[in-house]
C-alpha cells in the first residue's frame, strides 16, 4: 500500500492504482515501472495517477507569463505591511508577489520600487498594488506615471468600484502589436474583484472614452489605444472572497465559477484569450487551496497569514495578535480611504476595539451635519472614549497634514463642514493602522490590523509545529508550506476518488522546514 498520512502522500511519484475483490489499492511505482508489491491473480491494474507538484496545481501559463515558479500570490498588505523585504524574499522564491504601496506616499513607492529593483535585477515576478482612491483621484494617475518611468512590469488594482484613467493607461501603454500578429504589453494588470458587474470592466477592453480623453491628454498614442480595444484591460482576474481589508465577504464557491464563466462568454464574443481568475480570501490551510485549485483557481493569493510573518510592516506587537487570533476574531470597520461611502474594511477584533470604535465615528457622521452640530456631551464622549484627543487638536494636525499632501482638501473642508468632520475622523481610522504598524502599544485597543477568518484557520493548523512561534513565521515558509500541503491534499483527494480507502489523518499535512 501507499503511504498516506503523517509519511507523507507520494505527491512526486507516479501511484498505480489496483482493484480486485476488496476493492482498489495504491502502490508506488519504481523508477523502473515496477509495482513495489505484487498483483495478485484477482487482481487487475486499472489505472496509473502521475505526480502531483505544487507548481502544477494551477495554470501553467500564469508561471510562464509572469516568470513564477509557483502559481502563489503574495498579496498586497497596505500601507508598506508587504515591505520590500517581503517581496524580495518572495521573488527569490518563485512566488508571485506585490509591494504594499497603498496609503503610501509617491516618493515612498518610489524608494521602495528602486530598493526592489536593486536587489532583484530582472527577476520579474513581482509589482506594486494600485489602490482606488475616488477621494484623491489625482493620487491613481501619480502612481501609474511612476510605475511606467520605473518599468515596473506588474500592478494590482483593487478596491475598484469602476474602470478609472489610471487602470485604463497603464493597461494600454507600451502595446505593440508582434511580427505575429500577437499584441504584446508593457504592463500586467492584476485585477482584485468581489462583484461580478466589476469583473466585467476588467474582463472587456477599455472603453472607447477612457482611451480618447487619454490620447487627448498625451498618455496614449493612437496606435496604443487601437492595440488597447482588442484586448482585455486584465490579464488576470483575482476573485476575492472573504478576506483581510477591503471585503464584500463572498463566498468563493458562488463567485468563483461566476466570473471564470463571464471571462470565457465575453473572451469569446471579442476574439480574444480570457484573463487567467484566480482567488484570494480565506485560504489559510492547505485543504483551502487545494480546494480553490480544484475549483478552478488559475492562482492562489494570500494576505492574512503574511502580516505575521517576520518580513511584515507590522509591529512585533501587532503580530503577536494575529499569533493568537481564531477564525472568529474578525469583525468589519469603516474604511478609512472610503469613510464617506460607508465602505467597510475587515479587521483583527481580538484584543482591540477598532472595529467597535470606527463604527461609533461613523454613525456619529451620518447623524449630524458638522462637528459643531455634536451635542456638548456625544462630543465629550468621543473625544474621550474613541479619539483619545480633542477635536481640535486633530484637526489641527489634518489641516497640517493635508497642506503638505493636498491644500484642495482643507479648501473643501472650509466650505463643507461634512468633510471637515470626516477628515476629523478619518484621522483615527488613518491612525489605528499606523499604530499597529509602529507597535504604539498605549493605543493597542486603537490597532488596526486588517485580518480575515484564514488567519485563525493559520493559527490552528500551525498549532504545535514549528511556525507556531511567531518569531519563526517567514513568508518563503508559509508559502511552501500551504503549497505543498496542497499538493498532498490533492493527492489524497485522487486517490480516494480512485476509490483508496483513506482516512481523515490521511489528507493532514504538517508543516515542516522546506526548502
Amino acid at each position: 500500500m501507499v503511504s498516506v498520512g503523517p509519511a507523507g502522500v507520494p505527491t512526486r511519484d507516479p501511484v498505480a492504482l489496483v482493484a480486485g475483490p476488496a476493492g482498489v489499492r495504491a502502490c508506488a511505482l519504481r523508477p523502473d515501472g515496477s509495482l513495489t508489491g505484487s498483483v495478485g491473480p484477482d487482481e487487475a491494474l486499472v489505472g496509473v495517477l502521475p505526480p502531483v507538484y505544487p507548481e502544477w496545481l494551477g495554470d501553467r501559463s500564469f508561471l510562464a507569463a509572469h516568470g513564477c515558479r509557483f502559481p502563489y500570490v503574495v498579496g498586497e498588505m497596505a500601507r508598506g505591511i508587504a515591505t520590500a523585504d517581503m517581496v524580495i524574499a518572495s521573488a527569490r522564491a518563485g512566488f508571485m508577489t506585490f509591494f504594499g504601496s497603498a496609503g503610501l506616499s509617491i516618493p515612498d513607492i518610489d524608494e521602495a520600487v528602486q530598493r526592489i529593483q536593486r536587489v532583484l535585477g530582472d527577476i520579474p515576478n513581482w509589482g506594486a498594488n494600485l489602490i482606488h482612491s475616488p477621494n484623491e483621484a489625482h493620487l491613481e494617475m501619480d502612481f501609474a506615471e511612476l510605475m511606467l518611468a520605473r518599468g515596473v512590469r506588474n500592478v494590482s488594482a483593487s478596491a475598484f468600484m469602476r474602470l478609472s484613467p489610471a487602470v485604463a493607461l497603464l493597461a494600454a501603454k507600451g502595446l505593440r502589436r508582434e511580427a505575429n500578429g500577437t499584441i504584446t504589453r508593457r504592463t500586467h494588470v492584476f485585477a482584485k474583484v468581489s462583484r461580478v458587474e466589476v469583473a466585467k470592466q476588467f474582463i472587456a477592453p477599455a472603453p472607447e472614452a477612457l482611451l480618447a480623453r487619454l490620447v487627448e491628454a498625451g498618455h496614449l498614442t493612437l496606435e496604443e489605444a487601437s492595440l488597447a480595444r482588442e484586448i482585455p484591460v486584465a490579464t488576470d482576474i483575482t476573485v476575492e472572497a472573504d478576506s483581510g481589508g477591503h471585503t464584500d465577504n463572498r463566498p468563493l464557491p458562488v463567485l468563483l465559477p461566476s466570473v471564470v464563466a463571464l471571462a470565457d462568454e465575453l473572451s469569446a464574443a471579442a476574439g480574444y484569450a480570457p484573463p487567467r481568475v484566480g482567488v484570494g480570501g480565506g485560504l489559510g490551510t492547505p485543504a483551502a487551496l487545494a480546494a480553490a485549485f480544484s475549483a478552478g483557481a488559475a492562482y492562489v493569493v494570500t494576505g492574512s497569514v503574511n502580516q505575521c510573518t517576520v518580513e511584515s510592516g507590522l509591529s512585533e506587537d501587532g503580530r503577536r495578535l494575529l499569533a493568537q487570533a481564531s477564525m472568529t476574531d474578525v469583525a468589519m470597520a469603516p474604511a478609512a480611504d472610503m469613510f464617506e461611502l460607508g465602505v467597510e474594511v475587515q479587521v483583527l477584533k481580538r484584543g482591540t476595539l477598532f472595529a467597535q470604535r470606527g463604527k461609533e465615528l461613523y454613525k456619529a457622521y451620518r447623524t449630524h451635519p458638522s462637528l459643531e452640530a455634536i451635542p456638548e456631551d456625544e462630543r465629550l464622549s468621543l473625544e474621550k472614549k474613541v479619539l483619545g484627543r480633542p477635536i481640535d487638536e486633530i484637526w489641527s494636525d489634518t489641516r497640517a497634514f493635508f497642506e503638505r499632501r493636498d491644500p484642495r482638501e482643507i479648501e473643501r473642508a472650509e466650505r463643507d463642514p461634512k468633510h471637515r468632520m470626516a477628515l476629523v475622523f478619518r484621522w483615527y481610522l488613518f491612525m489605528g493602522a499606523q499604530w499597529a504598524r509602529s507597535g504604539e502599544e498605549t493605543r493597542r485597543a486603537d490597532y488596526q490590523i486588517w485580518c480575515g477568518p484564514a488567519m485563525g484557520a493559520f493559527n490552528d493548523w500551525v498549532a504545535g509545529s514549528f511556525l507556531e512561534p511567531a518569531e519563526h513565521r517567514t513568508v518563503v515558509q508559509i508559502g511552501l508550506n500551504l503549497l505543498e500541503g496542497a499538493a498532498h491534499v490533492t493527492r489524497a483527494n485522487q486517490l480516494r476518488v480512485a476509490g483508496v480507502p483513506l482516512t481523515s489523518r490521511d489528507t493532514i499535512f504538517s508543516p515542516r522546514p522546506l526548502a
